[in-house]
């Protein structure tokens, strides 16, 4: 898959909103599209999309999830003048969206509002001014601006409970150079590894299930209910890998494959089929530990649903945030599970 066709296909899932627990409209381009690609695929009840490779035999299988959620903003309460007061969703952080423009989903229309912080231009009299110099900004110091009365709210459907998502004309990626900058590129850069996948692997010699997993960021809800009726050898978990001073990465093309994190170890026999994946697809591997982190796979090995679980990363910055990823990193995550797709799954 060359840069721009990869691009054009991480730009389209990004621009379909998904909160937690939200996430009909990313499904159903998610349904279009694994369809269009000739796979078998459906949604099940705790709203994963499951696409099913089959293999050379169905008495054995692997997955490898990518989850379809988004963080954002829950509502808590709206005001008379329609002022609606919001709450984190999944790992948010107001600071990191800043003022602008968020979308309010509601269940019978979208409503935009201005994610509102209070003036600058202000005394120690007023109770931002505190935000300026001394204190962190919260979600309980912040509000959205709808300039729509309650009763308009509550035609929309907005209500205690509706999701509220940075607006999609912020959320439009740009490409700097061979790199991709967007919010939520964790985790719809991996969905877009998911479709290549669909598209590029046959006849495997085991089933292969490829997840768009749901409610991923609100303790991997999806994943969970998924391992627990499927009878898996193994599972892969597709994510972003935090850049900073304390983990010692590089942001190339370089993908990256976790050891360990908050939820405990990978599987080290996993990892080293993982590994010799790489090394068959010419793509050399960053390896790592990382804290405040956990995956799919992580959570669904610690609580006994999987035996053998890994997770393969592409190096990103600001994660949570305006995220920064190189699309050869995510280019090479593909290469990597397509010949990882076509080896020899014996226990090791």
């Amino acid at each position: 898959m060359d840069y721009q066709t990869l691009f054009n296909t991480i730009e389209y899932l990004v621009l379909k909103h998904s909160p937690s627990g939200v996430e009909s409209e990313i499904n159903q381009s998610l349904l279009e599209r694994f369809s269009q690609l000739g796979v078998e695929v459906w949604q099940d009840q705790a709203d994963n999309i499951i696409a099913k490779i089959p293999g050379n035999t169905s008495e054995r299988a692997i997955a490898i999830t990518a989850h379809k959620d988004e963080i954002g903003m829950i509502v808590k309460t709206i005001g008379e003048k329609g002022r609606v007061a919001v709450r984190k969703l999944g790992g948010s952080f107001p600071w990191v969206y800043g003022e602008g423009v968020v979308d309010l989903l509601g269940d019978h229309q979208t409503i935009s509002g201005i994610l509102s912080f209070g003036s600058r231009h202000i005394s120690h009299e007023s109770p931002q001014k505190v935000y300026q110099e001394e204190k962190a900004l919260k979600w309980e110091d912040t509000w959205i601006e709808t300039q729509c009365t309650p009763a308009e709210l509550e035609s929309a459907g907005i209500r205690p409970g509706s999701r509220v998502v940075v607006g999609k004309h912020r959320k439009k990626p740009i490409r700097i150079k061979d790199y991709i900058a967007s919010y939520t590129l964790d985790n719809k850069a991996s969905l877009a590894i998911l479709l290549a996948l669909a598209e590029t692997v046959k006849n495997p010699p085991v089933d292969v299930y490829l997840v768009a997993s749901a409610k991923e960021e609100v303790g991997a809800i999806g994943a969970l209910y998924f391992t627990q009726r499927q009878t898996l050898e193994a599972l892969i978990a597709l994510e972003v890998c935090p850049l900073a001073p304390e983990y010692p990465l590089a942001g190339d093309e370089k993908p990256v494959l976790l050891s360990q994190d908050n939820y405990g170890l990978y599987d080290e026999g996993l990892n080293s089929q993982l590994r010799q994946a790489a090394t068959t697809a010419g793509v050399p591997l960053q390896l790592t530990i990382l804290s405040g982190f956990g995956s799919d796979a992580s959570i669904a090995m610690k609580f006994g649903h999987v035996a053998r679980a890994a997770c393969l990363a592409f190096p990103t910055q600001n994660t949570h945030g305006y995220e920064i990823a190189h699309l050869g990193a995510i280019a090479n995550c593909i290469k990597v599970l397509q010949a990882f797709c076509e080896q020899d799954f014996s226990l090791k």
